[in-house]
């Protein structure tokens, strides 16, 4: 990759880094506010096996992500693997993808934000807490790499620490140790329980758990920063998901021995109020469950909007290093902040924003159902990019014992993640498709990121003439250059 200026990004991130980037990136709002809801919706049976199988297959990508960032830690990961190990093409599709979604989250998350300010400030006006916190998370970028990954490490902290002391309170409950008339194991015989509403019940969460987990690769993006890297990602793989899955059965384990499944107010996504974490600090009698509450979502929420911009400005300026993208984008501070990127990403954010702003929404809402898919897609290209990788390292000869990190259970693996993304990818909008009447709206709003995706990676293929690239001739050296 040729720079556009003698700086180079800097490797600040050091393991605790890495660990809480990526554990942040995972713990959000569809802990928060969405797990009561798949209780809600499956039944406590069928939202715990639904989050369990999603854990499945989150866990098969990481270990694939782990190999490829243990192997080549670079910045533009996703991209650059495909480039190099299935289709430039591809690459080029993936990577812009990849920038899209995660520019999009950052208006999403601005928008949540403001709702999150008005539970304190219901009079104030939204530009003012959306100017503010986008002002917060770009210097938070604009600094050096460390300010980002010590900002985003207490954030997750601030999240871990909430997860934690919920499940202790939870089980001291569960125990009778803690007041709240928790019934025992009645709730998961209540009703239907504990598969309420049969398969497609559970297989409908099973589709809105992704979106839960969806973050967990960032360790990929943030690998091409770290301190020793064939050390701290391998070290950060192995604690990341067992963490996450960790948190979120038990997590979901307490709601569902503490609340109903019929209890109306899981169903609600979007309000502090109804979040089962309040619902249960309520029941133990915290008074003030509602206003740590908010202050937690609003950290997840900046926690999200700080990794969103991290992780466009990087894949940004890793296509503008491979000739992907206009070359002042590639250009780095001596700080080792590719600003360029950065401001026309922050840039894109804020238009998306104000998008969502004015008149009512249109714009935004179907620039937000183009990004819907972008996650899946690029948990596909992990997939497809280890498993073209481990058959080219061992066509030219390679040895998987000099590998840094290998994976276990290749090629079931990727090729496991694969078909579950795929489903979960066609499975996107089944819900349009029950009752009587066919909601093409809805449909069309599901998968518009799939025509969008295949149309870049095919223009991209015409303008640049590209083959799959033989197994024998894929690129292994282990640098970006």
């Amino acid at each position: 990759m040729k720079k556009d200026s003698k700086n180079q990004l800097q490797r600040g991130l050091k393991s605790r880094h890495l660990t809480m980037i990526s554990l942040g990136g995972a713990i959000g709002t569809g802990l928060f506010l969405a797990s009561g809801n798949a209780i809600y919706t499956a039944g406590p049976g069928g939202a715990l096996l639904a989050y369990g199988l999603t854990g499945v297959m989150v866990y098969f990508l990481m270990t694939s992500l782990g190999e490829l960032a243990t192997y080549m830690p670079i910045s533009g990961s996703f991209s650059t693997y495909a480039t190099r190990f299935v289709d430039p093409s591809f690459g080029f599709a993936l990577g812009w993808n990849y920038w899209y979604n995660w520019a999009i989250t950052i208006a999403s998350e601005l928008s949540a934000a403001t709702l999150i300010m008005k539970f304190w400030f219901p009079d104030s006006p939204s530009m003012l807490w959306s100017g503010l916190f986008l002002a917060i998370i770009f210097l938070l970028n604009a600094l050096t790499v460390k300010g980002y990954g010590e900002s985003e490490y207490w954030f997750a902290i601030i999240k871990v620490v909430t997860v934690i002391v919920f499940i202790i309170i939870g089980l001291l409950m569960i125990f009778r140790i803690l007041g709240g008339g928790v019934p025992g194991f009645s709730n998961f015989t209540v009703g239907d329980a504990p598969f309420h509403g049969g398969f497609l019940a559970a297989f409908g969460v099973f589709l809105a758990a992704g979106y839960s987990f969806q973050g967990t690769e960032l360790l990929g993006v943030s690998a091409g920063e770290s301190e020793h890297p064939e050390k701290n990602v391998p070290k950060a793989m192995n604690t990341i998901f067992w963490r996450i899955l960790l948190f979120y059965i038990l997590a979901m384990f307490v709601i569902a021995m503490i609340l109903p499944y019929t209890n109306h107010n899981l169903s609600a996504t979007d309000s502090v109020m109804v979040s089962p974490f309040t619902l249960v600090f309520d029941r133990a009698g915290l008074a003030v469950a509602a206003s740590v509450m908010n202050a937690v979502i609003l950290t997840a929420v900046l926690s999200a909007g700080n990794s969103g911009l991290y992780a466009s400005t990087r894949m940004l300026y890793a296509l503008a290093a491979e000739g992907k993208a206009p070359k002042f984008l590639g250009y780095v501070t001596r700080h080792g902040i590719p600003i360029w990127s950065l401001i026309v990403t922050a840039a894109f954010g804020l238009l998306a924003f104000f998008a969502s702003s004015f008149g009512d929404g249109l714009v935004y809402n179907w620039l937000l159902s183009a990004s819907g898919m972008c996650g899946f897609i690029a948990w596909l290209g992990i997939a497809i990019s280890h498993y073209r990788f481990r058959r080219a390292y061992v066509a030219q000869g390679g040895k998987l014992s000099d590998l840094p990190y290998r994976a276990k259970w290749f090629p079931f693996g990727p090729l496991f993640a694969f078909a579950v993304c795929l489903i979960v990818i066609i499975g996107q909008s089944f819900g349009a498709f029950s009752g009587g009447k066919i909601d093409w709206g809805g449909i069309i709003a599901a998968y518009i990121g799939i025509p969008i995706f295949l149309a870049v990676w095919l223009i991209a293929k015409w303008k640049m003439k590209t083959k799959l690239i033989p197994l024998e001739q894929c690129d292994l050296s282990r640098h970006a250059d």
